[in-house]
């Protein structure tokens, strides 16, 4: 069973850096996407990056350029850097896994993943 455990939330001012973590086990990394969602209070879920697992990766225009994912593929651990924040950064970010059928680019579409964290809460003052 895929198990997946975001941690690294919290506050940040506008400019500051944070670090997401998800701490994945219980699955082969080669057969499947990595993803980091994020959703804010009245706002519909947001694909934010994602990852396959020899690197290849996606980013929405909203964040490209200040949000980095990257994976320890040793570690079994996803990363997501936040940098330059923003307060249209609040929300509370999932990390995700789908399994990737073969596919070359990680999708940033919800329904495409089946195994979801937790949530851990970034919140960006202004």
């Amino acid at each position: 069973q895929v198990q997946l455990v975001a941690s690294g939330g919290g506050s940040a001012q506008t400019g500051g850096s944070l670090r997401l973590s998800c701490a994945a086990s219980g699955y082969t990394a080669s057969t499947y996407f990595l993803a980091w969602f994020r959703q804010a209070p009245g706002k519909e879920r947001e694909g934010v990056a994602g990852i396959t697992s020899d690197g290849k990766t996606t980013y929405a225009d909203s964040v490209n350029g200040r949000l980095t994912i990257s994976q320890d593929n040793a570690k079994n651990t996803l990363y997501l850097q936040m940098n330059s924040l923003k307060p249209e950064d609040t929300a509370m970010y999932y990390c995700a896994a789908g399994l990737s059928y073969g596919g070359t680019w990680p999708p940033l579409t919800a329904r495409r993943y089946s195994v979801w964290g937790q949530g851990t809460q970034v919140t960006v003052s202004s």
